[in-house]
């Protein structure tokens, strides 16, 4: 399988060391507390890449709308060649998760995946010729981390229950499947439009926002929800994460599971049309606006 049909994820910083592939099985020698020497070492040098569901955690923990979480506390990178985006936690000048206190993660209850994941990582791997993914796991053995010299014994399967990771897998594995997918199908899908990469930021990241535009009219116009499934969208997070992990694969591989208003995509169509036909007649009027007004201003000069 090449490292194309795979999705490294979900390991807190950059590193040199060659990770350790892992199973569930696998033991850990591993424990971080704040008597370790090494302590808050591992946050100032952050490099976290942020899940869907991270976001939702962090931004309702800290009282905020999405958009301003996303604001104040992330920077974007680009997940593939295609331009996807992806978020990272934003750190100070030096590298230093700007949530890193003194006393530890003033966030730790609603720590990002890749936090709760280290020294250990996901990794997900798709082949072509399968339909569903596999989950491995990576171990990062860093000089710096003395929590390996811990005397405390457990198998990946119980360290990730104990970090309480589980959750975050289970609600961010369907993300996972759609950039995996992506990277499988390759060409064949080629190259996102800027309109489904705005849509894959909204339903990934700016959950608030792609809330708004699921509640728009034009919106309801196009999708045949019942009233209940609104209701649910209108207040529930996680409900509207999932929703949106269903509309890009719609939008990106033509998995039609929302159903769609009769006719509502040939009248949309048919607006567009509109739309382009007026903004059409409207360049067309404003150039020739403009050669009139360089026509009298020549017949100017030369008076």
């Amino acid at each position: 399988m090449s490292k194309d049909d795979s999705f490294k994820f979900n390991l807190p910083h950059s590193s040199p060391v060659v990770p350790t592939r892992l199973e569930l099985d696998d033991k850990l020698k591993f424990r971080c507390h704040r008597g370790v020497s090494c302590w808050n070492m591992c946050c100032s040098r952050a490099d976290v890449t942020l899940a869907p569901y991270d976001i939702i955690r962090l931004k309702n923990a800290l009282g905020m709308d999405s958009t301003e979480f996303l604001k104040q506390h992330t920077v974007p990178f680009e997940l593939d060649s295609h331009n996807v985006p992806g978020l990272k936690l934003r750190t100070d000048d030096s590298g230093a998760c700007l949530f890193m206190k003194e006393e530890g993660c003033s966030v730790y209850a609603d720590r990002p995946t890749a936090c709760r994941y280290y020294p250990s990582g996901l990794l997900s791997m798709k082949s072509i010729s399968e339909s569903t993914d596999e989950r491995h796991f990576l171990l990062i053995k860093e000089d710096h981390c003395k929590g390996h010299d811990e005397d405390h014994i457990q198998t990946i399967a119980e360290y990730r229950k104990e970090q309480g990771v589980e959750i975050y897998d289970d609600l961010n594995h369907e993300w996972y499947q759609i950039i995996l997918k992506k990277k499988s199908t390759g060409p064949t899908i080629g190259k996102p439009s800027e309109m489904s990469l705005q849509l894959f930021f909204m339903a990934s990241y700016d959950i608030d926002r792609f809330r708004r535009f699921v509640l728009s009219d034009a919106f309801i116009k196009m999708y045949d929800l019942s009233d209940e499934e609104y209701a649910e969208l209108e207040t529930d997070d996680i409900a509207l994460m999932k929703f949106g992990f269903q509309l890009m694969k719609q939008v990106f591989f033509g998995e039609m599971t929302i159903k769609e208003r009769e006719g509502a995509w040939e009248k949309r169509v048919e607006e567009r049309r509109e739309i382009l036909e007026l903004r059409k007649q409207a360049e067309i009027a404003d150039h020739l606006r403009k050669q009139e007004e360089a026509r009298k201003a020549a017949l100017d000069d030369k008076d």
